[in-house]
């Protein structure tokens, strides 16, 4: 692949079928797509569910890549992918084999219907954040102007759920 391309940061979690080896098997296939390099992964981390309590804990890490896709084309390889790795639709913040999601695609802020980026979401959830302050510290979150540390530090003690990191990607 060429120098091309924008920088996207991708949010990878699982709390079924072996988690640690559905995030893995995501980068896998996140890095054979057309077009698109992973560049670099953040640790695994082990968090706690948010919204429906009574399932498993999840595993979480970010990957950075450089991708000539579109955002929408990206968004149809990730949903492609996880529906290949067994995700079906269910329960809103319910169990799922794999989750993956666009935080940030370059500096763009999209607001459609079926694709907003930045994730509207990830700015509040330690069990994102965590993982993108591993590898992109400084990063400027484009609709708010903090950097992803700034975000983190926002959230305070009060965050529930714990964020725990437990393995590096490459380990």
């Amino acid at each position: 692949m060429s120098l091309r391309g924008v920088i996207a940061y991708v949010g990878v979690g699982s709390n079924l079928e072996e988690p640690l080896r559905q995030c893995r098997l995501a980068f896998q296939n996140l890095d054979t797509l057309n077009g698109t390099r992973i560049l670099r992964t953040s640790s695994f981390y082990r968090t706690e569910p948010v919204g429906v309590m009574e399932q498993a804990p999840f595993i979480n890490a970010v990957a950075e890549i450089r991708t000539e896709l579109s955002a929408r084309t990206l968004l149809g390889a990730l949903k492609a992918i996880e529906q290949e790795m067994g995700r079906r639709e269910s329960l809103r913040w319910g169990p799922r084999v794999i989750d993956l999601d666009i935080l940030l695609y370059g500096q763009d802020i999209v607001q459609e219907e079926d694709l907003v980026i930045p994730h509207p979401e990830f700015h509040k959830r330690r069990f994102v954040l965590a993982p993108l302050c591993e590898i992109a510290s400084y990063g400027i979150h484009p609709a708010f102007g903090i950097s992803m540390q700034g975000l983190l530090s926002r959230l305070g003690d009060d965050y529930l759920g714990d964020v725990v990191k437990i393995q590096r990607a490459d380990g």
